[in-house]
């Protein structure tokens, strides 16, 4: 078949589940599921018949939904189940779901499997998009593997480890695991954070009364649902949004209404969640995002009072660290968005890394990267964990939370709910925590 609009493939019963939703929050769970195919005639929709085929779909393949609830006011587990029965409703008997469990805690990627697999037994066929190869080897009855745009293997996913399908993806052997001594540090915290109180865009409270330390040598990771604090976090310690009260201390020395490049003179190093909007200038050079911070300096400048950009000095450390983080590109001059997601990760990681920080900042460093980045970037963080540098560590990857951590700090509706030891806990328990499950906020 040739498509020339979504909507041909629609009408073939194809059925698309984005990574981010498309729903309207304001709406209905009904609303939005016929939105576009409203039921009636004469341009008057007959609501009712929408609601009773919806409360029919969810009742029939188990997905439990409430036709009247809004969008709003339900979690993305559910929100995700309104987008399944937005294609079901359709008439979908192909189901493509991209990256279905990037939002989810583990609870709620069982019960999505549960619901997969209600689906797959009624005749519906499933095509799941991830790079998590556990959930690859739970769900999946086959496996294609695809690198740089092409198919790299085909295998029946019972017959293969999650090892075997990681070196297809790549092309060479991936070590899945990371090892790490554990930390026994009695050095003062490098960062001190005391009753911190943060608002988001809506003015709303984002942060409360958030108390947080970390020492030399170690890696504290914060997980969470998305949307529980953590990006209104991340801001503030970076000076990118006004703390509302409480204090942010850096070595003893109080930080908290610095301005950013105040933090970068104090070697404070940030790894943003959106490389593209926060971390590169896209249409700039490799060379000049490698100094983005350092460029009103030396070695920057040409003179310590110049105006003008030492050209040959910013390509030659360019150079240097393309080589040092293994960043492939075709050359320093190439734009930055010419690169791969992987290796404009590095680009970053190469800048923030080699100004020798004393604390850093990591928010989704792997955020949509293959394993094969995903290994690398990894050890570079551990090597920084390794050389002293206190590390705060955001992630909605758990698998990642729990590899890197030395501490994991569970966040839900902006409050510290719960300390783990990674070793001590697994992903189901900080998952019940990360939901309100048990919210004995310590």
């Amino acid at each position: 078949m040739s498509f020339t609009s979504p909507k041909d493939a629609i009408a073939l019963g194809l059925g698309m589940v984005h990574q981010h939703f498309m729903l309207i929050e304001t709406l209905s769970v009904t609303e939005n599921i016929i939105l576009g195919s409203e039921p009636g005639r004469a341009g008057v929709i007959d609501y009712k018949k929408a609601r009773d085929e919806v409360k029919h779909l969810s009742e029939k393949y188990r997905l439990n939904v409430d036709p009247d609830a809004l969008i709003e006011s339900m979690p993305v587990g559910l929100q995700q189940r309104v987008e399944i029965l937005k294609a079901l409703y359709r008439k979908a008997n192909v189901l493509i779901l991209d990256e279905p469990t990037a939002v989810l805690t583990p609870q709620e990627v069982d019960e999505l499997f549960e619901v997969i697999k209600a689906l797959v037994a009624t005749g519906v066929s499933v095509i799941i998009i991830t790079h998590k190869l556990e959930e690859v080897k739970e769900i999946s009855d086959r496996s294609y593997i695809l690198r740089r745009g092409e198919i790299s293997g085909e295998c029946n996913t019972a017959d293969v480890s999650k090892e075997e399908l990681a070196n297809l993806m790549v092309g060479r052997d991936v070590v899945l695991t990371v090892s790490k001594d554990g930390v026994q540090s009695t050095a003062a915290p490098v960062i001190q954070i005391s009753g911190l109180n943060v608002r988001d865009n809506k003015k709303l409270s984002a942060v409360k009364d958030l108390n947080l330390d970390i020492k030399p040598g170690e890696i504290v990771g914060i997980a969470g649902v998305d949307g529980n604090g953590q990006t209104e976090l991340a801001e503030a310690i970076r000076s990118l949004r006004s703390v509302e009260s409480g204090t942010i201390e850096f070595k003893g020395e109080d930080i908290t209404h610095l301005k950013t490049k105040d933090l970068i003179d104090r070697k404070m190093a940030y790894v943003p969640a959106d490389r593209h909007r926060f971390g590169l200038v896209l249409p700039m050079t490799v060379a000049e995002n490698s100094i983005l911070g350092y460029h009103n300096r030396q070695p920057a400048l040409k003179s310590k009072r110049g105006l003008k950009l030492n050209l040959d000095k910013i390509a030659a450390g360019a150079e240097s660290l393309v080589e040092q983080y293994d960043i492939r590109t075709p050359g320093v001059q190439v734009p930055a968005g010419n690169l791969s997601g992987g290796n404009q990760q590095k680009v970053i990681l190469a800048r923030e890394f080699s100004r020798e920080p004393e604390f850093l900042l990591v928010t989704q460093p792997t955020r949509g990267l293959d394993v094969g980045a995903i290994e690398y970037i990894h050890s570079q963080i551990l090597a920084m964990r390794d050389k002293g540098v206190a590390i705060l560590l955001i992630s909605l990857e758990l698998e990642e939370i729990f590899s890197l951590s030395d501490r994991i700090e569970v966040m839900f509706e902006g409050r510290l709910v719960k300390e783990f030891k990674p070793e001590e806990t697994d992903e189901k328990e900080v998952g019940l925590y990360m939901t309100g499950g048990n919210t004995d906020a310590e």
